[in-house]
């Protein structure tokens, strides 16, 4: 039995995809003074489900073989995912319905923690392309324009295509490559409770941005310690998310070792059908992180209401692999996170896989 280790990166502040080029994908914009033509709704509607796929990278994070990313409604006119790697790093995404320049736009909230110094960054769609086959959309930095930084988000089938660009902190004339994420759907069924009780995407305003960025230099912010000052909506202002505590032991014929990594992972189906191991159930992983063995707890932060499942992984040969002779949690720990609330959840890794 063997499964990829899913691996987390933690500087993903920025995305993009950047398949159209920016003279073939203007499109004339309608009355976006009327919230009824809000620039960009469709992408709400497209983004729902679990997605998964490499990340291309040209920072100093590198590239990774994969990265699962769990969008759901959040309300009526907003969605997001929250994704962390450890205490001290972690990314946090959402989209949503802004006025601006007395214009009704889905805006693109990112940025997270980076060794627990933080980044926030607000693009505002800007460019609009949708076909039977594809969608583009494109939200650029809300200030100074897609020069400082650009998001280019597009859709072709069960495939998600995005790919970030900034000016590396205005060294650079124009923005450039950052990183790209080519993503599959993986599971749509996650969502359906949060899309159906919202009655999710409808056209109402999230955020009146009209003068949040008055005398501001760009729409990015940065804390060195904390909450990044001037940052207009907060994460934990976010609605309907809770947090969940999960714990784990060994039993106590099992010891980890110093310098070994544990992964806890959550899901929202069991990946076990008795002791067995369901390869298919992969595809509904919805968050993880990767600590080093010794620590046996974590709290996931900012995350759905729904009902889900906890397992943890002990990297027994440090291949970055679940493979043969590796310790794991067989035990279909499920457990429950009402919205704006919290849970605890515990398992023990017991068993050593054939």
């Amino acid at each position: 039995m063997s499964t990829k280790i899913i691996v987390l990166s933690v500087g993903l502040i920025f995305f993009v995809c950047s398949c159209h080029k920016d003279n073939n994908n203007q499109s004339t914009p309608p009355d976006t003074t009327d919230i009824n033509n809000t620039y960009g709704f469709n992408v709400l509607n497209k983004l729902k489900g679990i997605w998964a796929g490499p990340v291309n990278s040209t920072t100093a994070i590198g590239s990774f073989s994969n990265w699962v990313v769990d969008f759901r409604p959040i309300s009526e006119n907003q969605i997001s995912a929250k994704n962390e790697l450890d205490s001290l790093n972690d990314i946090f995404m959402s989209f949503f319905i802004i006025k601006y320049n007395n214009q009704y736009k889905v805006a693109f909230r990112n940025g997270g923690s980076f060794t627990g110094l933080k980044r926030v960054s607000y693009l505002i769609a800007d460019s609009v392309s949708e076909t039977s086959k594809s969608s583009y959309y494109r939200f650029s930095e809300i200030i100074r324009g897609k020069n400082r930084a650009y998001s280019e988000v597009i859709f072709s089938a069960d495939s998600l295509y995005i790919r970030s660009y900034t000016n590396k902190y205005n060294t650079l004339s124009g923005a450039t490559l950052h990183m790209s994420w080519s993503a599959k759907l993986q599971d749509t069924t996650s969502c359906q409770a949060a899309t159906a009780g919202y009655s999710f995407p409808k056209k109402t305003l999230t955020k009146d941005f009209s003068t949040t960025f008055s005398g501001s230099l760009e729409s990015i912010f940065y804390g060195t310690n904390g909450i990044p000052a001037g940052d207009p909506y907060l994460e934990n202002a976010q609605p309907a998310l809770g947090k969940t505590t999960a714990t784990f032991s060994y039993a106590s014929n099992y010891t980890p070792i110093t310098g070994k990594k544990s992964l806890m992972i959550i899901t929202t189906q069991p990946l076990f059908s008795g002791s067995m191991l369901v390869p298919a159930n992969v595809k509904y992983i919805s968050r993880y992180v990767i600590l080093p063995a010794s620590s046996n707890s974590f709290t996931f932060n900012y995350m759905h209401p729904g009902n889900y499942y906890y397992y943890v992984f002990y990297d027994q040969d440090g291949n970055n692999t679940i493979s043969s002779g590796d310790w794991i949690s067989n035990t279909n720990t499920s457990f429950s996170l009402p919205g704006l609330r919290t849970a605890n959840t515990n398992t023990q890794i017991n068993t050593t896989i054939p």
